[in-house]
């Protein structure tokens, strides 16, 4: 049986219905770690050496591309993974148009995974504090909901409380590279609509390709100016090709 464990979730505004009292929860995160930190976490419960994990994860994620690459379904990790693809297309035999058909990846959580979280110990805290929440992120140029972004494209966000304002250190938006951890700052020029409920920004042009997770950090409050800037971290990796 799994050891028990605590999630904590926060709550905020829906604004997607018309009730006035509807949320939207939040797991409350810890952190986050990549494979490097689990590799020293594992080593140090083991006989075997960081650098052996390491090249056998390595040896075994190229497998896994590889037979994704063959069109296999593929159990790697906490996932099963296959391609798919999106996009409309029109008549019996038409072309692939790479400007509205892309493929991706569809990754299932294992039967290991779904048992595992059912052991979770539930803790509702209620309203988050700073209460801002992004909805919905569309990438203007494909028009994808919450998965990419496009380098000089225009980017739509509908949340709770989305407004970038205040002058403290650090305020405005923010693109963190997760694999390098390499922090794009957008300017406040490339700000179209700043509102409560809606922003519209421009990716920068020069932006790496990459994948990216977007921070917000505003005093914006209803009522008052927050004395010190929260910043809010959108749950989704945004794909920048």
């Amino acid at each position: 049986m799994s050891k028990k464990f605590k999630v904590l979730i926060e709550l905020y505004d829906l604004v997607l219905t018309p009730r006035k009292d509807d949320r939207t929860g939040r797991v409350v995160s810890t952190g986050s770690v990549k494979i490097d930190d689990l590799i020293a976490i594992a080593a140090k419960r083991s006989d075997i050496s960081p650098e052996l994990m390491k090249a056998v994860y390595d040896l075994l994620k190229g497998v896994a591309l590889d037979e994704i690459r063959s069109l296999k379904h593929v159990e790697f990790g906490l996932t099963h993974n296959r391609l798919g693809c999106d996009g409309i297309f029109i008549g019996d035999h038409p072309a692939w148009d790479p400007n509205v058909n892309s493929l991706y990846l569809v990754s299932t959580a294992t039967a290991e995974v779904r048992e595992a979280v059912k052991d979770a110990e539930l803790e509702i805290l209620g309203m988050a504090s700073s209460g801002t929440y992004i909805n919905t992120l569309t990438d203007a140029v494909s028009g994808k909901v919450n998965t990419c972004i496009t380098q000089g494209g225009g980017v739509n966000l509908s949340g709770v409380r989305v407004k970038i304002a205040g002058e403290a250190e650090g305020v405005g938006l923010h693109l963190t590279e997760i694999n390098t951890g390499a922090v794009t700052d957008i300017p406040k020029t490339s700000v179209l609509i700043n509102d409560p409920s809606s922003l519209t920004f421009i990716v920068p042009a020069d932006l790496p390709a990459g994948d990216y997770k977007l921070s917000l950090t505003s005093q914006f409050a209803h009522g008052a100016m927050l004395k010190e800037p929260r910043t809010y971290t959108f749950d989704y990796v945004l794909i920048c090709n």
